[in-house]
């Protein structure tokens, strides 16, 4: 009888070469260093010296990609990929400036667009699904999820690569945002903790259409709301409170809330705590 042993090296031996985590993240944390300097380790001379260390990361993505290409059996050229990613690069540094907008404007406790670029977890994953959106654009293989999923495990925040996203995005805290694949988002979308843009149950043959709903501009979602739905449209204005339930599509400048019921009392402070029901 064949060992486990056996079985599982001839896996192995057939099994494709996924790249190092470890490298992806080395990657995706140089290349944020290199778009907000603030974050930068290393100090140059000068300018000569800062362009060779960025000729040599961009060198560094070309071997990521090839890795990538061969474990995807992708037959592109890893250095016109790379081109390509520096060409569409600037437009996401444009973007994500309009994104450090939004989280000082909208959160009153941000000191300054530093704080917020060195301890904020939800501008961090922003900026992960702006380079992974980016990339998954691109078509290349696996490195956009790669991305997702270590944003995820940092933060608690899972924006899908293919999710559409507009300028001047905020998420507030953020920790449990799902953000789903087919999802649209519009401009000026301000998001808390707990929000959940997903899919209803479907069949997996029903994978290529709109599964995720769509947010319009000027929306404000606030802790805990669930949206659900491919039809499901959250008109511009809109404000959907806390711990709200939605599959189905509300009209612009609409105020929707939860109103569970709470009973408060006044009690005897003189009362026990066990006796005062609590």
């Amino acid at each position: 009888m064949e060992s486990l042993s056996s079985k599982l090296y001839c896996r192995y031996k057939h099994a494709s070469r996924l790249p190092h985590r470890d490298e992806v993240l080395n990657w995706v944390e140089e290349l944020l260093a290199f778009l907000f300097p603030e974050r930068l380790q290393q100090e140059f001379a000068d300018e000569a010296e800062f362009n060779r260390a960025y000729v040599q990361f961009q060198l560094d993505f070309e071997c990521l990609l090839s890795v990538v290409f061969a474990a995807a059996g992708d037959t592109r050229s890893p250095a016109a990929l790379r081109e390509q990613f520096e060409v569409e690069l600037p437009v996401i540094i444009d973007i994500l400036q309009d994104d450090l907008i939004a989280i000082e404007r909208g959160d009153p406790a941000a000191k300054s667009r530093l704080e917020i670029i060195a301890t904020y977890p939800g501008f961090y994953a922003i900026a992960l699904y702006r380079i992974a959106h980016l990339l998954d654009n691109l078509k290349v293989p696996l490195l956009p999820r790669i991305l997702s999923e270590f944003a995820s495990s940092r933060t608690g925040i899972e924006i899908h690569p293919s999710a559409q996203i507009g300028r001047f995005f905020c998420i507030d805290h953020g920790g449990g945002v799902v953000i789903g694949e087919t999802t649209v988002i519009g401009e000026h979308v301000k998001l808390y903790q707990g929000v959940t843009l997903g899919a209803l149950s479907v069949a997996k043959n029903m994978a290529d259409h709109k599964r995720h709903p769509t947010i319009e501009d000027n929306v404000v979602i606030y802790a805990g709301a669930t949206i659900l739905g491919g039809d499901t449209v959250i008109g511009a204005d809109s404000i959907i409170g806390g711990n709200v339930w939605l599959t189905k599509s509300v009209p612009h400048c609409s105020r929707v809330y939860h109103q569970p019921e709470i009973q408060i009392r006044q009690a005897d402070c003189t009362e026990k705590l066990g006796d005062a029901g609590l």
